[in-house]
């Protein structure tokens, strides 16, 4: 584990080679449900919970940059969080980066998130 700031640090997910493109990748890091995306730029993180009714957002469906919700269909783009169909909120993000072939996402140090 690194320290990212004062608030953050960056915590081991999984092998870099876990993460497939067109198929999220949903763990729990810290007793955090992370949801990972590969896409052509790189790895991102999200939190893994929809924001509109409890579903696991990595057995959902991603489309370039956006995935949908397995329940109801909501849709978010991983890239920022943003919402973009059904819901009313973001999902959180979280920092990803790649190192000596594992990922790595920043969290909030000693904590967890909701």
């Amino acid at each position: 584990m690194e320290k990212q700031n004062d608030q953050q640090e960056w915590v081991r997910a999984c092998p870099a080679n876990d993460v497939r493109t067109g198929n999220p990748k949903g763990l729990k890091v810290r007793n955090i449900p992370i949801a990972l995306y590969r896409l052509p730029d790189g790895v991102y993180a999200t939190h893994d919970v929809c924001t509109h009714a409890y579903a696991l957002l990595s057995e959902g469906f991603i489309d370039e940059h956006v995935v949908e919700c397995p329940l109801h269909g909501a849709k978010y783009d991983v890239r920022n969080g943003k919402c973009l169909a059904i819901a009313d909120c973001d999902v959180l993000t979280y920092p990803v980066r790649i190192h000596d072939d594992d990922v790595y996402v920043a969290l909030p140090a000693g904590g967890s998130a909701q």
